[in-house]
């Protein structure tokens, strides 16, 4: 399973959900889905969105885990 690792890149950045999702402009359900590792799939406008705003590349957003 490929896990988005919103969370811990706002921890590490100092920064909160609300302003992610106000940086992000989406409907506040699909950001939830998102956030949480709850969808399916992600825009490639989203991945370029939060590189920008944690200068970093699509390697620091994913993990590949065993989970599912």
């Amino acid at each position: 399973m490929i896990k988005l690792n919103v969370l811990e890149l706002l921890e590490k950045n100092g920064k909160t959900k609300y302003w992610l999702y106000k940086q992000l402009g989406m409907s506040y359900q699909n950001f939830s889905r998102m956030v949480n590792n709850e969808t399916k799939s992600i825009r490639y406008e989203n991945i370029e969105t939060l590189c920008l705003l944690f200068h970093c590349t699509p390697n620091d957003l994913f993990t590949l885990s065993d989970e599912e």
